[in-house]
């Protein structure tokens, strides 16, 4: 890609001799304008090489495949099979009047075509995945699915997970007759979730939901406070600097996560005896602080 860079850099400075324009302002610009391009493009999934053969046909207008390559230093049965492919995503096109082959570039407005495409590709993918899941569900009606007993997520993972398994542990907790969080809070999990617990208190399924947290007093403590969850009750107890990790009770799952330090991680245990003694633990600690 660096001698595509080169070449249109060569380019964009013969336009500024030929306008007269302020040299040094664009010179100075033209390293951020150049691969600024290359990246938009590679975001629409062209590749570099298709890239490459793209930019030469747009600042020639009308071009033959074999001065492509020249240009490009890319081999020219290559400069043809990429041509092909950007005839068929309808971005450039070839101009048939002609002797020799020319590749003509269309306007630069025609790239929204990509992004149409993509989209009538992803509803096509949509229905094909709505209707697998009816034949898929049909197929499986009389078979019970069974939960992990302890599920492990890492860093990369927890906002993902987080955000999957709300309305499940909100379901759970409901269900159990016991709406609530119950447990500690490490004030660190407040510094990196903090997005995922505005938007656990702004979402649908946490509507019947509250929490009942200890924690101790910090910084990060104090900001969330200030955005008032109504439904989410802190109590701050000194022992609970003994801690070390986030611990919530919600229905028949307790979910511990280590934010204190990196890598981050979750644990997920889906035990129902378990999930009620510690339920009643943090219960009688709730009650105990004054």
């Amino acid at each position: 890609m660096s001698t595509n860079i080169s070449s249109n850099k060569k380019y964009l400075r013969y336009l500024i001799c030929k306008k007269d324009i302020n040299m040094l302002t664009i010179f100075q610009q033209i390293d951020i304008i150049i691969p600024m391009i290359e990246q938009n493009l590679q975001q629409l999934g062209l590749s570099p090489k298709e890239i490459a053969v793209y930019l030469t046909v747009l600042k020639n207008g009308k071009i033959s495949p074999a001065h492509v390559a020249r240009i490009t230093k890319i081999n020219r049965t290559t400069v043809y099979s990429l041509a092909k492919e950007l005839i068929s995503r309808g971005i450039i096109t070839e101009d048939l009047g002609s002797s020799t082959q020319h590749l003509v570039a269309l306007p630069p407005r025609d790239l929204i075509q990509l992004a149409r495409a993509e989209e009538r590709e992803l509803e096509k993918k949509k229905q094909t995945i709505q209707s697998a899941v009816v034949e898929l569900e049909k197929l499986t009606q009389s078979v019970k699915y069974s939960i992990p007993k302890i599920t492990f997520i890492g860093e990369e993972d927890i906002d993902r997970f987080l955000r999957r398994r709300t309305p499940i542990w909100n379901e759970s907790a409901i269900r159990n007759k016991s709406p609530y969080f119950w447990g500690f809070q490490d004030p660190t999990l407040l510094n990196y979730y903090e997005d995922w617990i505005h938007w656990y208190w702004t979402q649908p399924s946490s509507a019947g939901m509250g929490g009942k947290l200890i924690t101790h007093q910090s910084e990060f403590e104090d900001e969330v406070s200030r955005k008032n969850y109504p439904r989410r009750s802190i109590k701050y107890w000194a022992a609970a600097t003994d801690f070390s990790a986030t611990t919530w009770v919600m229905g028949d799952f307790i979910v511990m996560v280590m934010t204190a330090q990196h890598p981050h991680y979750l644990v997920e245990i889906h035990d129902a005896v378990l999930a009620k003694n510690m339920r009643a633990t943090f219960k009688g600690i709730w009650e105990s602080i004054r």
